[in-house]
């Protein structure tokens, strides 16, 4: 059983109040805290006694003595049903008598949920409503309502039966999308004489196609002379029973092939340039795709320049500034260790001259400071 303790006293008695769920069992104690041999007694709602001392006048087997002394009475009561909520009373023969009373609170966990479609099949964008029911519980149950992971918000209304028992009905609305097709919508009940109490219903939304185009040949650019075959590919709930081709403006080229949902056109030439749409279409709408053919010149593309590696040219570049770079430290290198001072002939004793004049003279020829040497032919 679900035990609340919640002490009910009197001079010099003592109980506590019982929460139980139907079906299982509640016990009560009465207990005396300095007993003068008086004599304890226990009574159900309708003050018919159920224990005098250890000795049962009530003919209900399910009432067990579970503890007697001077200081206790202890009875514990099987398969508790809704009849035996109420006021027991423990009574303690003083004078003046004393009583102490245990308020017994059954709860009854409501029936499997029942969840209700206003339609079994919904078309995407349209409203659909979904119903939960949670019948004879006690207290009123409480309905959650989640869609996958999103918890969406219902509308509850709650009845009370003649039985003091509780039926909630709890309706949720909402627009679907394709998305949705198979989504599971689980109705939760939260009670606290249950757990883990729900429904699930999935939801299944119909929805127009969704409509692409495949070039299954030329891989590359559309030439005069080459052959074009699209595939158009098509799926929606329910599955596109018409798949047509059309030329948007203009007539399809009368050698073209439709097969199923294959477009076949041989020897392109640019008249038959122009918008190729694919058309499918179900019980719940029509979608379409396009696809627009340019034909080339049947050279095209062939003289395209290749494709210059810029990093083949960064790497070239760098290799000849390097070599550029290091000629010119080898260079300055081998003039700084050769420089110096370098004299003409005709600067000869220049440097010994005593003024501008005398340098002149002496450069040109005049040599009044140094020794002649003369040479003799004989």
């Amino acid at each position: 059983f679900v035990f609340f303790p919640f002490s009910v006293e009197g001079q010099n008695l003592a109980t506590d109040n019982v929460t139980v769920i139907e079906g299982e069992m509640a016990t009560i104690s009465c207990r005396v805290r300095n007993n003068d041999d008086s004599v304890i007694q226990l009574l159900n709602p309708n003050r018919q006694t159920i224990y005098f001392k250890d000795v049962r006048p009530l003919k209900d087997s399910r009432f067990q003595l579970v503890n007697f002394s001077d200081n206790e009475l202890r009875v514990s009561l099987s398969n508790v049903s809704l009849s035996d909520e109420g006021r027991y009373v423990c009574q303690l023969y003083t004078d003046p008598p004393q009583e102490a009373y245990a308020d017994i609170t059954v709860l009854v966990p409501p029936g499997s949920p029942i969840i209700e479609s206003r339609e079994d099949v919904v078309s995407e964008g349209n409203e659909t409503e979904l119903t939960c029911t949670a019948i004879g519980g006690k207290p009123a149950a409480y309905i959650r309502w989640m869609k996958g992971e999103e918890e969406l918000t219902g509308e509850t209304a709650v009845e009370e039966t003649y039985d003091r028992m509780f039926t909630v009905t709890s309706r949720v609305r909402f627009s679907v999308t394709k998305e949705d097709d198979g989504m599971p919508v689980d109705c939760i009940i939260d009670h606290p004489a249950v757990k883990d109490l729900l429904a699930q219903r999935h939801l299944e939304v119909l929805y127009k196609p969704e409509v692409k185009i495949v070039v299954t040949y030329p891989e590359g650019l559309t030439r005069e002379g080459d052959n074009l075959d699209l595939t158009c590919i098509a799926e929606g709930k329910p599955h596109p029973h018409q798949i047509n081709w059309l030329r948007v403006d203009e007539d399809v080229p009368p050698h073209a092939v439709v097969t199923g949902s294959d477009l076949y056109i041989e020897n392109l030439n640019k008249s038959y340039n122009g918008t190729y749409r694919c058309v499918a279409s179900n019980a719940v709408g029509e979608a379409y795709v396009d696809y627009i053919l340019y034909v080339h010149d049947s050279r095209a593309g062939e003289g395209a320049p290749q494709k210059i590696d810029h990093a083949v040219i960064g790497g070239v570049v760098a290799v000849v500034m390097f070599a550029i770079l290091c000629a010119l430290i080898v260079l300055g290198r081998y003039f700084a260790r050769h420089k110096g001072t370098y004299f003409t002939h005709e600067a000869k004793g220049a440097d010994d001259a005593a003024d501008a004049d005398t340098a002149i003279i002496n450069a040109e020829g005049g040599h009044n400071n140094t020794d002649e040497k003369k040479e003799y032919y004989i």
